[in-house]
């Protein structure tokens, strides 16, 4: 009995994700104590450059010395992506430590694209009481 039911929870995960459909990564952040930090930003851009809906995020393993949340908004992707000039909705992925931790923290989550394509997220997050050097303005993770 316990195996099928193993086989059944196997088979119902295959069919929500199907083999081969979602990508993993592993990235490092910096965070300042008490302070908002946006790891992540969801597009509703397609492969072809249209705009459709924004795909969400569903958090798989939440920060254990912080929060995560999420803000929905419009942003115009940059003149050096791969379709330029183009706005669109977004939903940004923002973690915000504890006031007084420093330290590490982790999180993890995944989000799907307009395309429909899942992607799994793993945030190893460096917090410390001194300001995080801001990013320039031809860095961005759209």
């Amino acid at each position: 009995m316990r195996v099928s039911t193993l086989l059944l929870a196997a088979s119902a995960a295959l069919a929500v994700y199907p083999a081969g459909a979602q990508t993993s990564s592993y990235r490092t952040a910096a965070a300042q104590t008490g302070k908002p930090t946006r790891l992540w930003t969801v597009t509703a851009i397609r492969k072809d450059c249209t705009v459709g809906d924004i795909g969400g995020v569903k958090v798989v393993s939440p920060p254990k010395n912080g929060t995560l949340s999420l803000s929905r908004g419009k942003l115009k992707s940059p003149a050096s992506f791969r379709c330029p000039n183009l706005e669109t909705p977004v939903e940004l992925v923002i973690y915000v430590p504890k006031a007084k931790f420093t330290g590490q923290d982790e999180v993890s989550f995944e989000t799907k694209s307009a395309d429909g394509t899942v992607e799994k997220h793993t945030f190893r997050i460096e917090v410390s009481d001194k300001p995080v050097a801001p990013k320039k303005p031809d860095q961005t993770d759209l």
